[in-house]
């Protein structure tokens, strides 16, 4: 190869390592993305570690797992709103930093009583529960900052970034976890994650203050719940996208429950074979958000969303009917794949649409759904359990691609979705510019 023809690879490399990492030359970004992994890890690593402390508080009992789960999963659900309308009244670092010292407060709690042998099935109840309060006042302030630390036309590599964070974390944190507690054992699992938590912390405190549109009018925190949802009502751009955004979550997503039984009786690979599963769909969301992030500047949303839903709900189909384990790990890998690369740009177009007065009450809506999901598991589970988890699935996959084409058929603002992102960009170019705080942009960068 001539030596032109090398400097042309390498160009095209670093462009295509650039392309990957662009949001990354925002020193504010790389602040709240340090924070954001540190936080996430330690939350993903103490998802197991309650999980073990109530099987062990519980004499083996695993209905308490549930229990676990569901009181973090409901406040969430319910609380989401309020999190959102004060994530647009308050400076959204600060909120982020109160909330974040509060699950620092509650998780050394357990730690405390755990130490001191003190730790019964009820504490950890009441203060899991206190996490799942707390969570909906972070998530939706830690959402809405991305756009004022990067702007509208980072968002995608930004929000792509973000995702394959949440899915390293997905995937590294409870292994991480269960390592650990065998290594050095429970508390000192507990006393790591604390530090973590600690990092996450530290970083925020080098993001700056982001404070809301002081010319909005406040109509109290119940009336702009009511006016968030007024205002989403009627944009039927980002309408649309919140409810086009439910069909995967609803529908398919819940077949992640239905795992076990796959490994345990379809094709009989015992837990082994269930970790190697999970594992598949971890990483298969980390390469879906990896590829956004390196093609975040495409504005062909639609064609992509579209594609990726197709494609998830197409793969998902062939892994329920797969007859064989070694089969089904790279479908699993290709349908998480998808459906992450979907959920990226459905998030990101949101984000686009939206002005920055209502954002944190958007995105309150986007958790809320995520927080939906466990409504599509009862049916599937009901489903499975009367005709198997291989009919469930498949039917789920079916209605999923029946209902992508009816929103696309029967929404015209869906069809116009690229044409809306781009006016978006251009009219809300000012409120980027202005930023109301610094982007603080690394010299090399500038």
């Amino acid at each position: 190869m001539s030596r032109s023809n090398i400097h042309v690879v390498e160009a095209h490399y670093e462009s295509s390592w650039d392309r990957l990492i662009s949001s990354l030359r925002y020193q504010q970004f790389r602040w709240l993305y340090i924070s954001n992994i540190a936080f996430m890890f330690a939350m993903m690593a103490m998802f197991l570690v309650r999980s073990v402390l109530a099987y062990d508080l519980t004499d083996n009992n695993a209905f308490a797992l549930g229990i676990v789960n569901f009181v973090v999963a409901i406040p969430m659900l319910v609380v989401s709103p309020f999190g959102g309308a004060i994530a647009d009244r308050v400076d959204r670092r600060k909120l982020i930093l109160f909330v974040q010292a509060a699950v620092i407060v509650d998780e050394a709690l357990v730690f405390v009583l755990l130490i001191t042998d003190q730790l019964a099935f009820v504490h950890l109840l009441v203060l899991t529960g206190a996490l799942g309060v707390l969570f909906p006042f972070m998530m939706p302030a830690r959402q809405a900052i991305v756009a004022n630390v990067v702007g509208r036309r980072g968002l995608g590599n930004a929000m792509a970034l973000q995702m394959g964070g949440m899915n390293l974390t997905r995937i590294t944190g409870p292994v991480a976890a269960g390592v650990l507690i065998s290594i050095v054992g429970m508390a000192n699992t507990y006393a790591i994650a604390l530090v973590l938590y600690g990092i996450g912390f530290a970083a925020m405190l080098r993001v700056h203050p982001f404070f809301p549109d002081e010319g909005e009018a406040r109509r109290g925190v119940l009336g702009d719940i009511w006016h968030g949802f007024r205002w989403v009502w009627d944009h039927p751009p980002v309408r649309v996208l919140l409810i086009f955004g439910l069909v995967p979550t609803i529908l398919a997503m819940p077949f992640q429950t239905l795992l076990v039984v796959f490994a345990l009786d379809v094709w009989d690979v015992g837990e082994s074979g269930l970790g190697i599963l999970n594992a598949a769909a971890g990483i298969g969301g980390l390469v879906g958000s990896v590829y956004i992030a390196w093609h975040a500047e495409s504005h062909q949303r639609l064609r992509r969303m579209m594609a990726s839903i197709f494609a998830f709900g197409s793969t998902l189909l062939l892994f329920s009917i797969s007859p064989w384990f070694l089969l089904a790990l790279p479908l699993i890998f290709l349908a998480d794949v998808f459906v992450t690369m979907f959920m990226v740009l459905n998030n990101t177009a949101i984000q686009v649409l939206i002005p920055d007065f209502v954002r944190g009450r958007v995105m309150s809506l986007l958790m809320m759904s995520f927080g939906l999901t466990p409504l599509g598991t009862l049916p599937m589970s009901w489903f499975a359990e009367q005709f198997g988890a291989p009919e469930a699935v498949a039917l789920a996959s079916v209605l999923m691609l029946a209902l992508a084409v009816v929103f696309y058929l029967a929404s015209p603002a869906l069809r116009r979705i690229d044409t809306s992102t781009r006016e978006a960009e251009i009219e809300f170019g000012d409120e980027d510019r202005r930023g109301r705080a610094e982007r603080d942009l690394t010299p090399a960068a500038k």
